[in-house]
């Protein structure tokens, strides 16, 4: 809680301090706006400098040493098929609600005029490839080219073969790729600890730079944008009770008792993963849920399945598209919500981690790759309710898939 709170203060003081400037008329206070923007973009870097390696090497790791057996196999199937149709749910969902809240959304025509021309290339709209290409470039002819030109999702697919084929070598030969995989993944999660920690003065650098360029229209704009992200993940989670209790046949005061601490250790931390005990707890102790449940549907489903990222990729973008002045169209935003599913698995269990992916998208859709840092500057408020969505969707899936134990009486 002290780093978001510290994390807020930069981005308040960041925002006011940079629209201060912006109409002070001060040379030297002016001065200090490249001064911001090298330290934002720094930053951010750093966070993308971790990106391809961990999730290289975690994707490597984590299917070469995944269990084998026709029991888990199956149960991991049903989870996979609900995992995506929650993902493209919320997806469709934040599309609605982002082109209905966007719609009337614009900005000063001096100000889109100095944002705009920050990047290159942003103000035209973007060429997307056929379906055919995509399905074409998901296999890549060179997995170190793709590495190399920040192609995620090439770079997943060839780890997940890597994977797989591993899981064929004789254990002995497979052990130390396995070890090593684990090692360098762990490297840049230390690495994702350190950058994580310089937080605030990031946050700090960035928020400065926006509000500098925006002025007072940034209060408005950044308002809407979270307001609207948060909103939207509200309302996913409390659609899945009735999912839970509809065809999960849960009692509804049940999964609200049972649920209910691991979800406010999830949004005070801003991790699935640190509520991944409670979450195990409940699923033994008050759902009833089985070992397959507890033991092996929560821990995957913490490791690979965020729900919130197509619903904050898909209004960060929109958001992003009407403040650059670049027209996204419902046919791109579609793709989108198929990419962050895709992509989605391969995020790190960190805060604001999907929008560490985020940047190569941008570029693919017309926008600079460093309006990320915008969308992780003002993201402590969203991520929170994305945590909380994340939570509540694997204790979902989970009772879902995972089958029952003895169930108890009582809620």
């Amino acid at each position: 809680m002290k780093s978001s709170i510290q994390v807020l203060l930069a981005l308040a003081i960041g925002l006011v301090s940079g629209m201060l400037v912006s109409g002070a008329g001060v040379p030297a206070l002016d001065a200090l706006m490249p001064i911001a923007d090298v330290i934002g973009t720094l930053w951010t870097n750093a966070i993308r400098m971790t990106v391809l390696p961990l999730v290289a090497t975690l994707t490597v790791a984590s299917v070469a040493t995944s269990a084998g057996s026709a029991e888990l196999r199956r149960a991991g199937g049903r989870a996979l098929g609900v995992f995506v149709l929650l993902l493209v749910t919320g997806g469709i969902l934040a599309l609605v609600i982002a082109r209905f809240t966007f719609a009337d959304f614009s900005l000063p025509l001096e100000v889109a005029d100095r944002i705009r021309g920050s990047a290159v290339g942003a103000a035209s709209a973007p060429t997307l490839p056929s379906l055919g290409q995509r399905l074409v470039d998901m296999v890549p002819s060179n997995p170190v080219k793709s590495a190399v030109d920040g192609a995620l999702l090439p770079l997943v697919v060839f780890s997940l073969a890597l994977g797989f084929a591993m899981k064929q070598v004789a254990p002995h030969r497979r052990a130390p790729v396995v070890e090593a995989c684990r090692g360098i993944a762990d490297a840049m999660l230390v690495v994702v600890g350190w950058v994580v920690a310089a937080a605030p003065i990031g946050v700090l650098g960035l928020a400065y730079a926006l509000g500098a360029r925006l002025g007072l229209s940034a209060v408005g704009a950044l308002a809407r944008y979270i307001a609207t992200l948060s909103v939207t993940l509200i309302i996913f989670t409390v659609a899945l009770y009735p999912v839970v209790v509809l065809i999960g046949r849960m009692p509804l005061r049940r999964f609200m008792a049972a649920a209910a601490p691991a979800q406010a250790l999830a949004a005070g931390s801003r991790s699935s993963l640190a509520a991944l005990p409670l979450m195990i707890a409940a699923a033994r102790e008050r759902l009833g849920l089985s070992e397959t449940a507890s033991g092996f549907i929560l821990p995957l489903a913490v490791s690979v399945f965020r729900v919130n990222v197509p619903m904050a990729w898909v209004v960060g973008v929109v958001f992003l598209g009407k403040l650059y002045g670049v027209p996204i169209s419902d046919a791109s935003l579609m793709a989108l919500v198929l990419t962050s599913t895709m992509l989605s698995f391969s995020v790190p269990g960190i805060p604001s981690g999907s929008l560490f992916l985020l940047a190569p998208v941008l570029v693919d859709l017309g926008l600079p790759a460093e309006s990320v840092g915008i969308l992780i500057a003002v993201d402590v408020l969203p991520d929170m309710f994305k945590t909380l969505a994340n939570v509540t969707s694997h204790l979902t899936a989970a009772v879902l898939t995972g089958g029952r134990a003895t169930l108890s009486t009582g809620t």
